[in-house]
């Protein structure tokens, strides 16, 4: 039986949800963000996703796995001797994971970043960057997977991008949010965290949902084949969720926004080991990134003085360490695993991908910075970006009638 057709379906729908995602990532940053900025965010996550497309389609997927477009369609049907054109589907699939790159970075650069200089950071990052350590590890450039199996006894795995994707985006993140500064007001002259309060709670409560549902796309489908689709990873995703959601509730006492981020923050760190633990293991991975984050967010806020606006940094770069290190410990048969996985090979992929990322991105916001300029005037930043960017905000009627 020819299953390519079936396949290239499959995975069609895992693209779909995951695409689906980006509504989430727009909505729960239109909540966090205050009123004047709402039309930006769900702008700047729309057009990020235009631009990854063709940075991706150009440059990245070239870069990750050697493989490009640049052929008659006869060819393109049957890329890598596989019918049905599963290859640009699976090119889909992998854009929508990229292109999460930009929007994980927008939940902490917004309300003060301008529009083109970001355009141009998300082209860098999705074309080069990101590909450089996604061929590293899902292509095994560079023979870097090579060397973690013949020294520790197994290369790193990341099953669905716990660090591949979101550690990468939340350190990528790092360097744009240090590099921007805080928001005017966030914090006082003596140092003190001054209170800028959400928008709109049933937004981010909505961005959160969409997101979840469409986890599932992100995690069951990155088997890549309808053969390979596992329950397994099915309820480990749901268990690691909830684990997140019911920590982040105890430790955030009952704030909604720790609580509908801690859902992620469990589905972030179960992708990497979302196919090889135990579901009582998953349970426990969610339940540790719900504390991770709560406590994550505070310390970069409070202590560090880093003003990342949607906590992108504890909820997709920390949680996604968590997830990737979490991986070679749940992950082997003494903890009821799956195996084939070492806790060193885990840690050094881990590291490996912070390492590249943070560095990553203070070299592109730090030479947008300094050549072009990321940060929006005073005065723009005071109006809000939607009228400073787009002329329009959220509420044009309203607007018009207080006038």
């Amino acid at each position: 039986m020819n299953t390519a057709g079936f396949d290239v379906f499959f995975l069609t729908m895992g693209a779909a949800m995951v695409l689906a995602m980006h509504a989430g990532f727009a909505f729960l940053e239109v909540g966090t963000v205050r009123k004047k900025n709402q039309v930006n965010a769900l702008v700047r996550v729309i057009t990020d996703f235009g631009f990854s497309t063709v940075a991706y389609f150009f440059v990245g997927f070239a870069v990750a796995y050697g493989i490009n477009f640049f052929a008659p369609v006869s060819e393109l049907n049957n890329l890598a001797d596989l019918s049905n054109g599963y290859k640009m589907v699976h090119f889909f699939f992998l854009l929508t994971f990229a292109a999460a790159i930009p929007a994980i970075i927008s939940g902490g650069v917004t309300e003060r970043i301008r529009f083109w200089p970001n355009v141009l950071a998300t082209v860098l990052l999705v074309g080069i960057i990101y590909p450089l350590f996604e061929g590293m590890i899902w292509n095994g450039n560079f023979g870097f997977q090579a060397w973690l199996e013949s020294s520790f006894g197994a290369a790193f795995h990341d099953f669905a991008g716990s660090v591949v994707v979101h550690a990468m985006g939340g350190f990528l993140a790092l360097g744009a949010v240090v590099l921007l500064g805080a928001r005017k007001g966030r914090y006082s002259r003596s140092g003190r965290m001054m209170a800028i309060l959400p928008s709109n709670i049933p937004f981010l409560a909505l961005g959160s949902w969409i997101l979840c549902v469409g986890w599932f796309g992100f995690n069951v489908m990155s088997a890549g084949t309808a053969e390979g689709a596992s329950g397994l990873v099915a309820i480990n995703s749901l268990l690691a969720m909830v684990g997140g959601l019911i920590a982040a509730l105890i430790a955030g006492k009952n704030d909604p926004g720790f609580v509908h981020n801690g859902a992620l923050a469990g589905l972030v760190a179960i992708c990497a080991g979302s196919d090889i633990v135990h579901p009582i293991g998953a349970l426990t991975i969610g339940a540790v990134a719900g504390v991770v984050f709560v406590f994550g967010f505070e310390f970069i806020q409070i202590k560090l003085k880093i003003d990342d606006v949607l906590g992108v940094i504890p909820l997709h770069g920390v949680c996604g360490a968590w997830g990737g290190i979490a991986a070679g410990i749940f992950g082997t048969v003494a903890m009821g695993g799956a195996g084939g996985v070492t806790f060193v090979s885990q840690l050094i992929g881990t590291v490996a991908g912070v390492a590249i990322a943070a560095a990553g991105g203070f070299v592109v916001y730090g030479v947008v910075k300094s050549t072009i300029g990321i940060r929006l005037s005073e005065e723009d930043e005071y109006m809000g970006a939607d009228l400073a960017i787009h002329n329009i905000s959220a509420t044009p009627e309203q607007d018009m009638a207080n006038h």
